[in-house]
């Protein structure tokens, strides 16, 4: 049978607006006060954890034992030179894109793995005000990888698993959106298909993922 998907679930990092260079100069300079450096596709890979939880392990594999206060402390320092280096841009065609698909009636989600407070610092009111559904990394127990984010957009969504769709970019988000035992799409805006293998489908641009879901590709249809 042909799938008819009711919903369509967006990451946020690299995938709605272009942050993650400025998300990595920000781990960097945390990382490099400690005498660690880190590279840029490491962090990119990691795209959609929860912060604690890429700080933590990072430190970990470099022999770091800091406490849980010290932990968070860092962390807060690295969402404020976030906050005062980043200028991201939404990627150009994401608001039609979402736009359209809210006209068509689609049910769309936000899941990601940044906070609340940092969704209402970058997207526009007009843009969050779009989404049905809100799953951030500061509502839930464990971000992606884990299933347990995109489960809680389905739950808040009151639909199956097969019912939607994942936009992802990065290995983590994907992962999670398969262990869900959702159809996930990735586009490489921030590393190449070669990380991204266990998405369903890999697109090279917005405008190719855009075609196929509203082009009624791979069974897409307008919901009833």
């Amino acid at each position: 049978m042909i799938p008819k998907y009711k919903a369509i679930l967006f990451d946020m990092d690299g995938v709605i607006v272009d942050s993650m260079p400025y998300h990595y100069d920000s781990w960097l300079q945390i990382f490099q006060s400690l005498g660690i450096y880190v590279d840029k596709t490491e962090i990119y890979q990691r795209e959609g954890e929860r912060g604690l939880v890429t700080l933590s392990e990072i430190l970990g594999a470099n022999g770091k034992d800091l406490s849980f206060a010290d932990r968070e402390r860092l962390l807060r320092e690295k969402e404020i030179l976030f906050k005062k280096m980043a200028s991201p841009r939404l990627f150009p065609g994401i608001e039609v894109l979402i736009g359209d698909l809210k006209r068509e009636g689609y049910a769309l989600g936000l899941v990601t793995g940044t906070s609340r407070e940092e969704i209402d610092s970058v997207l526009p009111a007009r843009l969050i005000e779009t989404f049905d559904v809100i799953v951030t990394g500061d509502s839930v127990e464990r971000g992606k990888p884990s299933p347990e984010p995109y489960l809680k957009a389905l739950a808040g969504l009151r639909i199956k698993p097969f019912d939607a769709v994942v936009i992802e970019n990065a290995p983590y988000g994907i992962r999670s959106a398969k262990s869900a035992g959702i159809y996930c799409i990735a586009i490489t805006t921030s590393l190449p298909k070669a990380y991204l293998k266990e998405a369903d489908l890999v697109c090279d641009s917005l405008e190719e993922v855009k075609s196929l879901i509203l082009g009624h590709g791979l069974g897409f249809e307008v919901p009833k």
